[in-house]
């Protein structure tokens, strides 16, 4: 492996988020090899360099946020086009910071998480961690046995075949279905290309995190145990990473 950018080692490594530690290297808050970096163009050898984030940094990653929504339908996401609404409206005036966890389309509803801490977004959502996402799916007739066997084995959307998707039938025309990578619109378009009608779509589970009997529009925080059980499945502690 060739040299890389200071910023990319600490994404890669999660130490912070690029962004983050583009702002922890201007700060001086970045050693490398022991001696404080503050170039933002620095390149290391990730075989030969020892990185490491001074205590100024450490201190302001213990200060994360993570606030769990539930969507209600017709809020999008981000990027909200025209007159449509953003779900970070939802939440409180000092909370407009926080990036949401992976989507929920327009209209899907139920848990989302909202966090400033870069290197959970990223391996909360990353395909690689295969982290999974739990949703209970209305449709407007059973799905066929056969149909629920190929989801298992994963199915081609969109020229690319897809990871295997569990499916169990909960009580009448409500599914669930338990995802290991988020693509756009996923299950909608697993269920449209066999002829499948979503009716209601509803995130209830991010890995250990549930979204429990948060009613709709309302959002909390996580608690300390969920908040350190969440990032330990993501093999990342703000205090501990990697």
């Amino acid at each position: 492996m060739g040299l890389i950018r200071l910023q990319k080692y600490c994404s890669e490594h999660g130490l912070a988020s690029r962004r983050k530690a583009e702002e922890y290297i201007q700060k001086g808050w970045v050693r490398v090899n022991g001696r404080v970096v503050t170039e933002l163009g620095t390149k290391i050898d990730p075989a030969k360099d020892k990185v490491e984030l001074l205590p100024e940094a450490e201190a302001a990653k213990k200060h994360f946020r993570y606030v769990l929504l539930n969507k209600p339908p017709g809020y999008v996401t981000n990027l909200p086009q025209g007159d449509e609404k953003e779900a970070l409206e939802l939440l409180a005036p000092d909370m407009k910071n926080l990036k949401p966890v992976g989507r929920l389309d327009k209209e899907s509803e139920g848990l989302l998480l909202f966090t400033d801490d870069g290197v959970a977004v990223h391996r909360l959502t990353s395909p690689k961690f295969e982290h999974e996402k739990e949703y209970e799916v209305t449709v407007d007739k059973n799905i066929s046995s056969g149909i629920i066997s190929r989801y298992r084995e994963g199915v081609v959307i969109q020229g690319q075949k897809a990871l295997p998707v569990k499916v169990k039938k909960l009580q009448g025309r409500i599914y669930q279905f338990i995802l290991k990578e988020g693509r756009n619109r996923q299950i909608r378009r697993m269920l449209g290309n066999f002829g499948y009608q979503v009716l209601k779509l509803k995130r209830v589970r991010l890995a250990s995190l549930e979204l429990g009997r948060l009613k709709p529009g309302q959002y909390r925080n996580l608690n300390a145990r969920e908040r350190d059980l969440l990032l330990k499945e993501a093999s990342y502690s703000p205090s501990n990473p990697d």
